[in-house]
């Protein structure tokens, strides 16, 4: 499995991938899951692939000279819309050659991925492409994508990732978004690609491969769990109070006959009631 995430900025774009594509007690298969198509000056696109591993390979080897029925190939196609249809294209010219040969082995054809960058005239942009090579593209609303183990490192994303966030606030969101997944999903491992594209640069300017010895990785993971020990034992411990016997009850299995109760069952207590807070 995999996990990869992308966020749309106003400052530009964030794009992480991990590496494991197998997992189990005695096999891990490490293979990268980010591509970059660039031409300095012209265009810089990312891809990032989650999936069936061959599958994603045969999309990566046709889309990189497939021309498109729009008679654009990735490389000369005149913004990010169209060179994204071409990846489209290029999914479903997979499906076409591969997908009934997979399915007699009750193999399914699943790829996801994300697509992103700028081509010189327009600003930047992001998808992300299903299996049936259809798109979506970030909005300001929903700025960011995920593909693969996307659950486990959603929360963060959600409540911190607006388009007005700094590139390097992204990067620590990212990260933090990657070690949540890496905990709790051995499907998801090291090394990392991180890639920073700032708008109107068009070309990679920053881009580092993260193992396990890399010293701001290392910092960031035992500051955010100690710092979320912290804050979980800052919480006020619940309260609880005493409730009518009228209140709601606990759903109780009757006892058989031959079982004579023992006691009256005691009426359960609530969760002390709160003052309003002010919503976030």
């Amino acid at each position: 499995m995999t996990y990869c995430v992308a966020m749309r900025l106003d400052a530009g774009i964030v794009f992480l991938s991990d590496t494991r594509t197998n997992a189990g007690v005695d096999q891990i298969g490490t293979f990268r899951k980010m591509n970059v198509f660039e031409n300095p000056g012209d265009r810089t696109m990312v891809l990032m692939t989650a999936g069936n591993l061959s599958i994603s390979q045969s999309v990566l080897q046709l889309l990189h000279d497939h021309v498109g029925s729009n008679g654009f190939t990735i490389w000369s196609a005149p913004n990010m819309y169209e060179a994204t249809r071409i990846v489209g294209e290029a999914v479903r010219a997979v499906h076409l050659r591969e997908a009934q040969a997979l399915a007699q082995f009750n193999i399914e054809f699943n790829v996801a991925l994300i697509f992103g960058g700028q081509i010189r005239g327009e600003t930047c942009r992001l998808f992300q492409v299903y299996s049936a090579g259809n798109f979506i593209e970030a909005q300001d609303e929903n700025p960011y994508f995920q593909i693969g183990e996307a659950k486990y490192g959603k929360p963060i994303i959600d409540r911190v990732v607006k388009p007005a966030l700094s590139l390097d606030d992204a990067v620590k969101c990212a990260l933090i978004s990657m070690d949540s997944t890496l905990r709790s999903n051995i499907s998801v491992g090291l090394p990392l690609d991180l890639l920073v594209y700032e708008n109107d640069s068009l070309a990679v300017t920053r881009f580092v491969t993260i193992d396990e010895r890399n010293p701001y990785f290392q910092m960031l993971r035992g500051t955010w769990g100690e710092q979320l020990r912290q804050v979980f034992e800052g919480i006020e411990a619940p309260q609880w109070q005493a409730v009518p016997a009228a209140a709601d009850q606990p759903v109780r299995m009757p006892l058989p006959e031959a079982v004579t109760p023992a006691l009256t069952p005691p009426a359960p207590q609530s969760l002390a009631q709160q003052p309003d807070m002010p919503r976030q």
